[in-house]
This record gives C-alpha cells, structure tokens and sequence, in this order.
C-alpha cells in the first residue's frame, strides 16, 4: 500500500523552531505568528520540495521556493497538566499549560519547477 499516492506535491518547511510537511489546500497548526485572521503569511525557509516526480533539497534551504498561505485561527491549545511528584517526600506540585497557535491554510507553493 501507497501511502504516499495522494500527496504529490510537497514541501518542507521550518517555522517556530519545528519543521511541517505541507501540501496546498491542508491546515496546519504552529508557533504563535503575529496577525489577524486572513492575513496572508509567507514562509521562505523550505527544506525541500517536491512536485511528484523530482524533490529537491536544500542546502540548507531553496533560496527560490516560498509557501504562502492565510492565517485561519489564533487560539490556544487545549490544557497539559506538569505533574511534579516526589514518593515519600509529600512534594506534589499541579500546573497546568495551554499553548498559543496559529492556524494557517497553505495556498500555494511557488517556485517549484
């Protein structure tokens, strides 16, 4: 089984200290960007890029090749708990975290030949 058959072109890119495999038209969440909804986003570290049939990788990144896209949501993740728990001690310490992203709709990526 193909599990590859559906994404024919691709690319990887790196924002917010993490990298995301995107294709156009999927929703991606990541690190906090500043902007409102609608607002249009670029990203020009890709890392590679494929169109189906040849990929090309960056050293370290494509200086040609950008993926734009629009922001879709801010919000914040849903809440993690950081449990702290010493045995025998009676030290226990409960926090909890909720993360901001953004949401962002990848329209296209330009540049790939």
């Amino acid at each position: 089984m193909n599990i590859w058959k559906g994404c024919l072109m691709y690319a990887v890119i790196s924002t917010g200290g993490k990298q995301y495999k995107v294709s156009e038209g999927q929703t991606i969440r990541v690190e906090k960007l500043p902007g409102d909804v609608g607002t249009a986003v670029s990203f020009d570290q890709v890392l590679i890029c494929s169109d189906g049939d040849t990929v090309r990788v960056g050293q370290p990144t494509l200086p040609d090749v950008t993926v734009t896209g629009q922001i879709a949501q801010q919000g914040k993740a849903k809440k993690i708990l950081v449990f702290k728990f010493k045995r025998r001690k009676g030290y226990r310490r409960k926090r909890g975290h909720r993360q901001h992203f953004t949401a962002i709709r990848i329209n296209a990526i330009e540049g790939n030949e």
